[in-house]
């Protein structure tokens, strides 16, 4: 017990230290590739020179001088020493939390994130459990069944939907059921979070429910499909090791019968590892799909990096890379964690 409790308590020291290297790249990435925020604000001002100049003058159009250039990158924050801007990102505004977008102008990227929370978390946690309690259940029926035709045909489906990109299916599913081809059925909208802001506040709580089902289907199914076969293959073959240790002919060689000895043993050990995705729990609520969310039109935190990157809007981008990682490296403790709960043998090292 206290060499668990010290192997943990180190984990979590180690987890501020890979937070601090991870951020560190990742803030000194953003200050040495081309096109920056400075950059493209000149790109913008000399296009709409130009256009300026067409009309009848050159003035915009005209180089800008030294003492400007040095006036925009104090605009951004980006005339101080690399190491002042690291600490006053990593300190003064807490990770970045605080600091202002720069295409936004009017929000901090915390609540830039805080607004797509809601969404991720929307579709991020009904995927994860939708994903286990489907792969977890099939993956043991394929065991028992091994060989089988059960076996072979689920294989056989479970590639071909794991085959198509998860953008594709989407769109093949709107095709199918959100009524773009006259000839299908028009069931689940085409997309988006939820009904109309206008739509949505007439609605009863009940209605509500329904609503926010109703478009989370087809995403939500396109999201379980990225992990359907990898899972699912896992859970299978983990069991088929299990059933041939020896602790199973144990089992039943004292009389036991082989239902008892997978239900009651070999499922247990098959789940350790399937433990590693548990901590993915944590880092889900803000994952996304970037090409799923556009297919989808779902205003995530996909849809929102994505946005970072390519509008080189550096301090949304880092506040969303510190949460993921922050949540990320919490979630490696905590399936470590899991794998203590599901099979108390395992041992950190040190004196037995």
């Amino acid at each position: 017990m206290q060499n668990r409790l010290h192997y943990f308590i180190v984990r979590l020291c180690l987890v501020g230290v890979s937070f601090f290297g991870i951020v560190l790249v990742a803030f000194l990435f953003t200050n040495i590739v081309p096109g920056g925020p400075v950059e493209q604000y000149v790109a913008n001002m000399q296009a709409a020179g130009g256009e300026t100049a067409a009309g009848g003058s050159d003035l915009a159009s005209r180089a800008m001088s030294e003492e400007q250039l040095e006036a925009i990158r104090e605009a951004f924050g980006l005339n101080l020493p690399f190491h002042e801007r690291f600490w006053k990102w990593l300190v003064t505004d807490r990770i970045g939390m605080r600091a202002h977008s720069f295409k936004y102008t009017n929000k901090t990227a915390w609540e830039m994130i805080a607004e797509r929370f809601p969404v991720s978390l929307s579709f991020g946690i009904p995927s994860l459990v939708l994903t286990y309690l489907i792969c977890i259940p099939l993956g043991i029926a394929k065991a028992l069944r091994n060989g089988k035709p059960f076996d072979l045909v689920s294989s056989f489906v479970v590639f071909t939907l794991y085959a198509i990109p998860a953008f594709a299916f989407g769109m093949l599913l709107k095709m199918l059921f959100s009524g773009t081809v006259e000839q299908f059925w028009d069931i689940f909208p085409l997309g988006g979070f939820r009904s109309a802001p206008e739509i949505w506040e007439t609605l009863s709580f009940w209605e509500k429910v329904k609503d926010q089902l109703w478009h989370m289907a087809l995403p939500v199914f396109c999201y379980v499909m990225g992990n359907f076969a990898v899972m699912t293959l896992l859970m299978k073959n983990s069991l088929l090791e299990q059933i041939n240790q020896d602790y199973v002919r144990t089992v039943l060689a004292k009389g036991g019968t082989m239902k008892r000895a997978v239900w009651r043993h070999a499922v247990r050990n098959a789940l350790i590892p399937l433990a590693t995705g548990i901590g993915g729990i944590l880092s889900v609520m803000f994952a996304g799909s970037v090409l799923i969310e556009q297919v989808f039109d779902i205003p995530g935190i996909g849809w929102l990096s994505l946005d970072a990157v390519t509008g080189r809007d550096y301090p949304l981008f880092l506040a969303i890379v510190s949460i993921q990682s922050i949540l990320g490296l919490l979630g490696l403790v905590l399936s470590d964690f899991c794998y203590v709960l599901i099979d108390p043998r395992i041992h950190f090292g040190g004196d037995r």
